[in-house]
């Protein structure tokens, strides 16, 4: 994914009615959500909640989680924080990975030819 396609997953676009319509669930939903931080949608200078299109995946994966698998609010919270932490970590080691390396590639130069 390159940085404009990040931007437009991440820009806030749509209102809380659209994005209540577009995930079939009620407005009140989308607020119960984001009063328990699963999703946290930016704000207009109006203060009106808009929603990225990441912000919809999320709530499709939410609503994923608790229709298909029967997993509560607070088990959807877990797993979101589990991913994160998970992404977080596989992250630290391919940096350790990458210093490792170049710390052998100080030590132990490849054969000259």
């Amino acid at each position: 994914m390159n940085e404009e396609e990040l931007v437009e997953e991440h820009e806030a676009c749509f209102v809380i009615s659209v994005a209540a319509r577009m995930v079939g669930m009620h407005a009140q939903t989308l607020r119960y959500y984001e009063r328990a931080g699963l999703v946290r949608p930016s704000r207009s200078q109006g203060r009106r909640r808009l929603y990225s299109p990441a912000d919809i995946g999320r709530l499709r994966e939410i609503q994923g989680l608790i229709t298909d698998l029967g997993v509560n609010l607070a088990g959807v919270d877990v797993i979101f924080r589990m991913r994160e932490r998970m992404r977080q970590m596989e992250e630290d080691m391919s940096e350790l990975r990458d210093q490792v390396q170049r710390l052998r590639d100080l030590r132990l130069p490849a054969a000259r030819e």
